[in-house]
């Protein structure tokens, strides 16, 4: 663990504060909801089930104490609810704001619906977070804001074209945080999220995650499917690496703040390598798996590569990524073994 994160956490016990994590029945809400409530945080969450699931929240209670569960509140709404979201910021320090409709052929599939979710639902939190003075606003974005933007590693003010109407309103976002810093004086921070992974992420629907859905098929011995080469390459985030950097955001010094930063490793693993990775860390939990992987087309929106330049979330939030890919795969196996079938 990072010494800034370290002492961020000692801090924390020491000096409990209350936090609102919107899409916290979701993968990194309900992540982030266990490492504040184990860090004996209060914490409202906020969520309408859209994409989150309840045995997410059952999960973390069994994972903590009866007495940290009972610093958490639930609300069951959405942020399309402009009241909702007023009466889940009242009384907080640090908003975490995670809910969207994630997945780029949703959005293909259905712009709208992601248009409302993630622009509509944005500005109503940050208009909310605003209007109750929180201390700090951190927000989901997005590497999909790069879009066609070719150079590698990506840096944090170079960006092409949006190639998605999901890009789009995660773009969008940062522009009404910009927004909001000059006309308000609100400031904020973006978290750029590069294909973050861990336990608790989805392996079902139709808009699955590779990770969770490759390792599901090789649990019940289904084909793996990879769209295109397999060179197809990605920054690949263990979760505990996107937690850090949230709660680093949240609490970072007004000179770190109305900014967005990348939340990756730094490094790119193409699809044939991941495979191989998901195949030989299932092997060690006794999942034997010998299919070859089924090539098919590429999929339509996607980028090409994609790696992030870490080198500013370092310098400005103190965030160390402490989990490598196979690191985070070696440990995210075990819960997928657990409770896929």
């Amino acid at each position: 663990m990072s010494q800034p994160y370290l002492a961020l956490t000692d801090e924390l016990q020491n000096s409990p504060k209350t936090w609102l994590i919107t899409g916290v029945a979701g993968f990194i809400g309900s992540n982030l909801l266990e490492t504040l409530l184990k860090l004996n945080q209060q914490v409202v969450g906020l969520d309408n089930f859209a994409t989150g699931h309840q045995h997410n929240l059952d999960e973390v209670h069994t994972l903590v104490s009866e007495e940290q569960w009972q610093r958490f509140r639930f609300m069951e709404a959405d942020i399309r609810d402009l009241a909702a979201c007023k009466t889940a910021c009242e009384g907080v320090d640090y908003v975490l704001h995670q809910a969207a409709l994630g997945s780029v052929p949703r959005s293909l599939e259905n712009p709208i619906a992601t248009n409302e979710s993630n622009i509509t639902g944005f500005l109503n939190m940050l208009v909310a977070a605003r209007d109750a003075k929180v201390r700090s606003f951190t927000y989901a974005a997005s590497s999909s804001t790069y879009g066609d933007h070719p150079d590698l590693p990506k840096q944090e003010d170079t960006i092409g074209n949006p190639l998605s109407p999901y890009a789009v309103t995660k773009y969008v976002n940062e522009l009404y945080a910009q927004v909001f810093a000059r006309s308000y004086g609100f400031n904020t921070i973006g978290l750029r999220y590069f294909n973050v992974f861990g336990q608790r992420q989805d392996p079902n629907g139709a808009y699955a995650a590779v990770i969770p859905k490759w390792a599901a098929a090789m649990i019940q011995g289904e084909t793996v499917y990879i769209n295109g080469d397999g060179e197809t390459s990605r920054d690949f985030c263990f979760i505990e690496n996107a937690v850090q950097a949230n709660l680093l955001a949240a609490t970072a010094k007004d000179e770190a703040k109305n900014q967005v930063y990348n939340v990756a490793v730094g490094d790119r693993t193409s699809l044939n390598q991941l495979f191989e990775l998901i195949r030989n860390a299932l092997a060690t939990e006794g999942v034997s798996y010998s299919q070859a992987p089924n090539y098919r087309d590429f999929r339509a929106g996607d980028v090409r590569h994609s790696q992030a330049a870490i080198n500013k979330a370092h310098t400005l939030l103190g965030y160390h990524p402490q989990y490598s890919v196979q690191l985070g795969i070696n440990k995210a196996m075990p819960w997928y073994v657990s409770n896929v079938g």
